[in-house]
């Protein structure tokens, strides 16, 4: 995966990683039998999917606007 100069972009990608690894980590919950799967099904990742819904809303909301130009 390429990294992007735009910060707007840079953020996105950020978010995005963090989504797919929260996915991953609650999907290999799923097919484990133990308790503490439990625990890391909400903990890791929860934590991790609350990680990059967070950024994914923060980029969202600190874009900057281009100047205009006149």
């Amino acid at each position: 995966m390429m990294l992007s100069t735009n910060p707007l972009e840079k953020r996105l990608q950020f978010a995005g990683l963090f989504l797919a690894l929260g996915l991953l980590i609650e999907g290999l919950c799923l097919v484990w039998s133990t308790p503490i799967a439990f625990v890391i099904f909400v903990a890791i990742g929860g934590l991790f999917m609350f990680i990059g819904i967070a950024t994914y809303l923060y980029s969202l909301v600190s874009t900057v606007p281009p100047p205009p130009t006149s």
